[in-house]
């Protein structure tokens, strides 16, 4: 099989789309982010790699708080716009129309509409060059009722969205099942 050299890059293939929210000044707002993921189990927690000059990042750092929204594939366009709208310049609450709601830590503004809701305290923030580098602890975790399946979340109801860069610079969704974990991978013992 044949290769090219890309130059470093950080090409995970492919990254969650997710909105990363925040009360900043005292106001709700959200941002696109797909620079996101697990890293610990116990406790749980999360990061979100953010550009500096990110208008939540300012009330990350002010609250010491954000949520992680798992927007479904009926919110792309939400969540595009998200992403290219500053919180600077526009209310993105209003005109995403989002239905907000606060958990017990009262200041990391969740999006109704989205079926999973992370809500998160800061436990670190690295300094990494382009990108801080925020490491939240999830003090709660919300679901829609609808996207439980025996109790379980349930990929097929929530219908998240992946982020795929390059050339196509592309929301998509999930696709097919090609195995079972923890499973497919056992060898037969003759």
């Amino acid at each position: 099989m044949s290769k090219v050299a890309l130059g470093p890059s950080p090409l995970i293939y492919p990254t969650p789309a997710l909105l990363i929210g925040a009360d900043v000044d005292g106001k709700p707002n959200f941002m696109a982010a797909a620079w996101c993921g697990v890293v610990n189990s116990q406790p749980p927690m999360v990061s979100a790699s953010l550009q500096h000059h990110r208008h939540t990042l300012t009330g990350i750092r002010e609250n010491n708080t954000f949520s992680v929204n798992i927007p479904s594939v009926s919110m792309v366009k939400e969540t595009d716009y998200c992403g290219i709208a500053s919180g600077l310049k526009t209310d993105k609450v209003a005109e995403c129309k989002f239905k907000l709601f606060y958990g017990k830590l009262k200041s990391a503004p969740m999006i109704d509409q989205c079926p999973v809701n992370l809500e998160c305290s800061v436990i670190q923030m690295i300094n990494l060059g382009s990108h801080s580098m925020v490491i939240g602890q999830v003090e709660e975790t919300y679901i829609t009722e609808s996207c439980l399946t025996d109790g379980n979340p349930d990929v097929e109801k929530i219908k998240p969205m992946l982020w795929v860069m390059g050339s196509g610079r592309e929301y998509r969704g999930f696709g097919k099942v090609v195995g079972t974990g923890f499973s497919i991978g056992k060898r037969d013992k003759a």
